[in-house]
């Protein structure tokens, strides 16, 4: 069982676009504040005002991958100060869609970029802050590439092609590898109540109700 914060816990929900995590982030939620839980939702990059400035502008205007993944660790900095830290002090049951697993899947996964780079950064920005939980929506960047087709308008990152995102789950499996008793993986291409199920199984299995 992973170790809860000191105060409350930390959840986070990770995956390629298309994996189906934000449409069970409210799902979860309600299923932990019917336990008693108070539940803080967020996300990321956002999660405040500044980080929300931030988040649109990583993911409409082009830049270096360098300077993307700068504005995404300041964005998260701000976020770790003002909202997710503050919530996990108070013994909150923190839920985030995305964290620094996106990073290194997307920065440094599907764009190649200089992991060490982004470990010295989450070093820096984080001081040891990492998930209690990370549940990891896993489905083949084909049939999430079907999914976003009928969602949205793409964004920088939506409109990339399935090669990138082969190399984005690739990161996350690195980050799983790395992490193992940390992550939680679901078959995120199975029926909407299924995945659920799964997650419903996790979070019992290791105490988080």
């Amino acid at each position: 069982m992973t170790a809860p914060s000191a105060g409350g816990r930390f959840i986070t929900l990770e995956g390629i676009d298309g994996a189906g995590k934000s449409s069970h982030i409210e799902a979860l939620a309600a299923w932990l504040r019917a336990r008693d839980h108070e539940v803080v939702v967020t996300r990321e990059p956002g999660g405040t005002a500044l980080a929300e400035r931030l988040r649109d502008l990583v993911l409409h205007l082009p830049m270096d991958t360098l300077t993307e993944a700068l504005l995404v660790f300041a964005a998260r900095r701000d976020h770790l100060l003002n909202l997710i830290e503050p919530a996990l002090a108070r013994g909150a049951t923190v839920l985030c869609d995305r964290f620094t697993d996106a990073t290194f899947a997307y920065q440094g996964g599907g764009r190649g970029f200089d992991l060490d780079v982004l470990a010295g950064l989450e070093g820096w920005v984080q001081h040891g802050r990492q998930p209690d939980l990370t549940l990891w929506f896993r489905i083949a960047p084909a049939a999430a590439a079907s999914r976003r087709a009928e969602a949205r308008a793409p964004d920088r990152f939506e409109s990339q092609d399935e090669a990138f995102f082969a190399r984005v789950d690739a990161g996350y499996a690195a980050r799983c590898a790395a992490a193992p008793a940390r992550f939680a993986a679901l078959d995120a291409g199975a029926d909407r109540s299924d995945v659920w199920a799964q997650i419903e199984a996790v979070l019992l299995q290791r105490g988080f109700a």
